[in-house]
């Protein structure tokens, strides 16, 4: 039976507020009907749709400047979720103030460690302009407008000020314009696999001379694209790891054939998710 559409059913946990990118990555894949719950922690976000507080859960996983977030690769091993969506989302980060600052006045500039890092040109320019971490970027405008002076800015997205009446002083200020954050859509039920064209999966096997060759092996005598592997070690087995795989193409075909082969060769074989890549419209993927 389908999801009833209300409220209480389509609920999205995030990290961070309202306003923040993860925010935004839901509008993107999911339009507005989809009302998004803020949580302060990944965990609680996980924990959230593990124990039915929400449908969905859309978890940043990597960045294309700063890398792979290990500690939600972790969690997509640990915890009974499926992926069943993904989306692709431009950073663009924002200098926002209190409506009527001006940018000659900023003397201090809070946001998350991330966005101050993607940011450093900004702060070069400017010695006089102190960076603050906080939390979260959205969180860090909300507390701006909420209470702060109007000698302190904030960087976030534009859908932050949008939210909480900031004005926006400087846009796109992020150093490389090539900011791209990939998000996983996760529920407690996979997804029907008729619109899927990227299966995720993970695996460990023994640590012996050839092992990983033969296990990607399996993709390759097929012609499996490998869109991503990534290794995480196993807590309590030194030098033994779990490997994560992206893998493009119909999950029904060759690469159903080579995760069967894997299989064969694994200590532990998960399929994480078959679902549509970014791109693909996610209104196609539907819950069993």
């Amino acid at each position: 039976m389908g999801e009833r559409k209300d409220n209480t059913t389509r609920t999205v946990a995030i990290q961070g507020e309202r306003g923040s990118f993860s925010h935004a990555a839901v509008l993107e894949l999911l339009g507005t009907d989809w009302m998004p719950q803020p949580h302060a922690t990944f965990e609680s976000a996980f924990q959230a749709v593990v124990g039915g507080a929400a449908a969905r859960a859309l978890i940043p996983v990597e960045n294309s400047l700063a890398g792979s977030i290990h500690e939600n690769y972790d969690r997509l091993r640990a915890l009974p979720l499926h992926i069943i969506g993904e989306a692709q989302l431009r950073i663009r980060q924002c200098l926002i103030a209190r409506p009527g600052s001006t940018l000659g006045v900023i003397r201090r500039v809070a946001s998350h460690p991330v966005a101050l890092a993607q940011c450093r040109k900004f702060f070069a320019d400017r010695p006089n302009v102190e960076a603050i971490a906080t939390y979260d970027t959205a969180g860090s405008v909300m507390d701006l407008l909420r209470d702060g002076p109007a000698t302190q800015a904030a960087i976030g997205p534009a859908l932050a000020a949008s939210l909480y009446g900031g004005q926006i002083l400087l846009e796109s200020i992020e150093d490389d314009p090539e900011n791209y954050t990939r998000f996983l859509l996760l529920a407690r039920e996979p997804a029907v696999t008729g619109a899927a064209s990227k299966t995720s999966l993970v695996f460990t096997m023994k640590n012996i001379p050839g092992a990983l060759h033969r296990a990607l092996g399996a993709f390759a005598s097929r012609g499996a694209d490998l869109a991503k592997i990534e290794s995480r070690p196993l807590r309590g087995q030194p030098w033994e790891y779990a490997f994560y795989l992206d893998v493009l193409g119909d999950p029904k075909g060759a690469v159903a054939a080579a995760i069967e082969e894997l299989r064969g060769l694994c200590h532990e074989l998960r399929v994480l998710g078959s679902y549509p890549a970014a791109g693909i419209p996610v209104d196609e993927v539907k819950s069993r």
